[in-house]
């Protein structure tokens, strides 16, 4: 039964695929690529593959939250995706994670209802591949990209802004807070699949002024360019 949103057939996805929640992320990767040709754009849900460096690989648009995530995860796994690796923006949660740093994420605290789901309610701790979380980490060294490496929180309500809670979880660690990486975990541990995340700090954990599109576009720049680098690295053991 072919997918209902990823209108697409399994020769059309890489094994690698970045999945982004922008649409317009989706066209800046392709640009990126060479042969890039679009298998979906059906519900905004952009899909493009092409080469980089030799190396097949797709870019994915996602829409936002988890359970969209969820469902295009689960619909890529479907088309014979092996490694989805989620690029996207976040809120820092310490003053010296500075705005267009990256976020290279090991696990996400489960604070959304996508993942809950999944597991039932049981305690359940989503986590990144290892093998990805070292090609990314890999990645930004070699090209210099500032980066930070460790856990984050998802969450589902981006405008609800509670007294003291960001500084909650910076204590316990987290470096920023987002909103489909424990879904894209989860959804791949249970589906097989390998799974990683790298994110750019768009502002500050708790507030909603963003860094302005031009100065942001260097960060995603360099994010799509880590994950690049990355996915050739996969690629030798995909």
């Amino acid at each position: 039964m072919s997918p209902i949103h990823v209108r697409a057939r399994p020769e059309d996805v890489a094994p690698i695929v970045f999945l982004v929640g922008d649409p317009g992320r989706a066209h800046l990767a392709a640009s990126k690529l060479e042969g890039a040709r679009l298998y979906n754009d059906f519900r905004g849900l952009v899909g493009y593959t092409g080469r980089y460096e030799g190396v097949e690989v797709s870019c994915q648009t996602t829409g936002m939250g988890g359970p969209s995530a969820a469902i295009v995860c689960e619909e890529l796994a479907d088309l014979g995706a092996k490694v989805l690796i989620r690029l996207g923006t976040c809120g820092g949660t310490r003053a010296d994670i500075r705005p267009n740093d990256l976020v290279i994420v090991t696990a996400a605290c489960p604070l959304d209802g996508t993942s809950r789901e999944y597991v039932g309610g049981d305690p359940y701790a989503p986590t990144a591949t290892f093998r990805v979380v070292r090609a990314l980490v890999e990645a930004a060294e070699r090209l210099g990209a500032p980066h930070h490496v460790g856990p984050v929180a998802t969450e589902d309500a981006l405008y609800l802004v509670q007294e003291g809670y960001v500084e909650k979880w910076a204590r316990r660690g987290v470096l920023a807070q987002e909103m489909e990486a424990s879904a894209v975990f989860t959804v791949a541990a249970l589906r097989g699949l390998e799974a990683g995340c790298a994110l750019t700090i768009s502002n500050p954990a708790g507030q909603h002024q963003r860094l302005p599109d031009d100065e942001l576009a260097v960060g995603i720049e360099r994010m799509i360019q880590v994950g690049l680098e990355a996915a050739v690295t996969l690629s030798r053991s995909v």
